[in-house]
């Protein structure tokens, strides 16, 4: 009795062993995507969590409790592919970078402009969007070009391409946590003007400038937009530059384009993601 007793111990320790080392597997499986199996390094097993903005249309916004706009569609597309479930948190672009880099975020979705400087918190993935510098004022300011700007008070979001335009050009610049603070100066009379991204300031001058805002001018930027990863998570980059060859081969890019960007054209300069991809170019 006593030999079958310790043989029943032992019987038990040997399984309760297997099945703790099951319960690891099954766990490390669920953190690997579809683009060969690899881990990607993830907060949460089988979700990419992500960092956005909520008010930045038709870039990155919420509508009816539910995160959208054209990055968002996008890396929605994308995780897709990885088998991956998008997981939206908003943030101010101020602390995005530093979020994604610390590990609070996987990802950064919300037309990151790629900059040297950037590019010493946070890598980026291959380029998905082109943009422009935005000029926005009021109709009755008189401004109607960027090389007005100076001695004017000057708006922008703090840690933006736009912030480092206007330090560089001596601006002195009002530094804001979103663009809804920003365009909230513009109507308050508080500032001459904002220096947006040009899609955003003029989507926001037409549905919430109350009439007076206008976008007075614009300029092409010479630097892509892409996604933020951290540093050290070469694996996720790479699958997600996978994913999105694949998205804009297969139409979606186009389509999203067409849909928050109607009527835009593409610079001929501009290829998205590795380049190597033939897409439909948008109707312009």
């Amino acid at each position: 009795m006593r030999a079958f007793g310790a043989f029943r111990r032992v019987v038990a320790v040997v399984g309760a062993i297997t099945l703790a080392s099951a319960m690891v597997a099954c766990g490390s499986n669920q953190d690997k995507s579809a683009a060969g199996g690899e881990d990607l390094g993830l907060m949460s097993a089988g979700t990419l969590r992500i960092g956005t903005l909520t008010d930045a249309p038709p870039n990155v916004y919420v509508k009816d409790g539910k995160f959208t706009g054209f990055d968002n569609d996008l890396i929605t597309a994308v995780a897709a592919k990885l088998n991956l479930k998008p997981e939206f948190v908003g943030t101010d672009f101020s602390a995005l970078l530093s979020q994604v880099n610390g590990g609070q975020f996987d990802l950064g979705s919300s037309s990151i402009t790629v900059t040297e400087a950037r590019k010493k918190t946070v890598a980026f993935s291959n380029g998905y969007d082109f943009g422009y510098l935005g000029l926005n004022t009021t109709k009755t300011s008189g401004i109607t070009s960027f090389d007005q700007l100076t001695g004017k008070r000057v708006v922008v979001v703090q840690g933006t391409v736009q912030d480092d335009y206007a330090t560089q050009k001596n601006l002195n610049p009002v530094r804001v946590p979103n663009y809804n603070a920003a365009l909230g100066q513009l109507k308050a009379g508080t500032a001459d003007a904002w220096v947006s991204p040009a899609e955003i300031g003029e989507k926001m001058a037409k549905e919430q400038g109350g009439g007076t805002v206008i976008l007075a001018a614009k300029e092409l930027s010479d630097a892509p937009m892409a996604f933020a990863v951290a540093k050290s998570n070469d694996k996720l980059r790479e699958a997600v530059n996978k994913a999105l060859d694949e998205v804009i081969a297969d139409g979606t890019w186009t389509k999203l384009v067409e849909q928050y960007y109607p009527g835009r054209a593409v610079p001929a300069n501009f290829k998205p993601g590795s380049g190597s991809v033939k897409f439909t170019a948008p109707k312009a």
